[in-house]
């Protein structure tokens, strides 16, 4: 095993980064950002993208959304208070400009086909996009990745090796803010830490990430999904599994057959988490899991 690196940890077998430490949280209390906030959600007029998209809206947020359609199909009233980007992330000259005056940036951009395929959309479009924010002086970068499933990890291989690419750039490109950040981020496994201003009072300031990437890896995403005209219930199914499976996390630790296990997550809950952790300065770095995600969303929920 690798030492830590910037406040990161890397395994020296497949790029794997091994889950980062554990920060509780105080109580958060909904008070709206700053205006001056400018969030770009990359793939926001998806599933997972538009509820990223009005989470951010109803935080005070200026949002804009970049996709290779550009503008939304959905035809609820909140959408025309996004600002919508035409764009391909693999071509570096159709996009960019979605950049301009972004304080933060959550990545949604995912997909399935042959392995070269998943690997260059899963991968090489999020690596171009974590750069690119990088360069443009982006605070704070969430990426919306997959967690692992065992042996689905080998028969969807390009979709997997993809998101870890991500990831591990994402870690490198936006590393955690310097000074006290890093020396907090080492030693409080069991501190809690309150909200920033935008969430609640904040005691200790200096411990804010001033640049930050998150990753999430949530399960199956379950929630009400719009595909044309017809809209899938698929909260039917995982809502009730999500109630199980989260009072089962043994099981996930099970050889092979464990993270089959894995509960599935309701989308508002990845948007509110998802949101935070783009705008919340003191949100912890690195990776959050299933059960991460599913603890910020019932404390935001309180």
């Amino acid at each position: 095993m690798g030492g830590p690196k910037n406040g990161r940890f890397l395994s020296t077998e497949s790029n794997k980064i091994d889950e980062p430490f554990k920060v509780e949280e105080a109580e958060t209390v909904n008070v709206p950002p700053p205006p001056s906030e400018k969030l770009l959600v990359l793939g926001g007029n998806g599933f997972v993208g538009s509820h990223i998209c009005r989470e951010a809206l109803n935080r005070g947020l200026a949002v804009a959304s970049l996709s290779r359609s550009g503008g939304s199909s959905l035809h609820d009233s909140w959408a025309k208070n996004v600002t919508w980007h035409k764009g391909n992330l693999l071509s570096s000259d159709s996009w960019k400009e979605a950049l301009d005056g972004v304080t933060s940036v959550i990545s949604c951009i995912g997909g399935f086909g042959s392995n070269s395929y998943m690997y260059k959309i899963n991968g090489t479009a999020n690596i171009n996009a974590i750069r690119a924010a990088g360069d443009k002086g982006v605070k704070r970068f969430v990426y919306i990745s997959a967690a692992d499933f065992g042996l689905a990890n080998y028969l969807l291989k390009g979709y997997y090796e993809g998101k870890r690419a991500a990831e591990t750039e994402l870690l490198t490109k936006f590393p955690y803010g310097g000074g006290l950040c890093d020396s907090l981020a080492l030693a409080s496994n069991n501190m809690k830490l309150s909200s920033s201003s935008s969430y609640g009072p904040l005691p200790f300031k200096d411990f804010a990430f001033s640049i930050a990437g998150v990753i999430l890896r949530p399960g199956f995403i379950h929630g009400t999904r719009t595909v044309g005209s017809m809209k899938l219930p698929l909260g039917v199914i995982g809502s009730p599994l999500e109630m199980v499976l989260q009072h089962a996390k043994p099981l996930n630790q099970l050889p092979l057959v464990g993270p089959l296990f894995t509960p599935p997550v309701n989308v508002t809950a990845v948007a509110k988490v998802a949101v935070r952790a783009a705008t919340d300065p003191v949100f912890p770095p690195g990776i959050v899991d299933v059960y991460g995600i599913q603890r910020f969303s019932q404390q935001m929920s309180r």
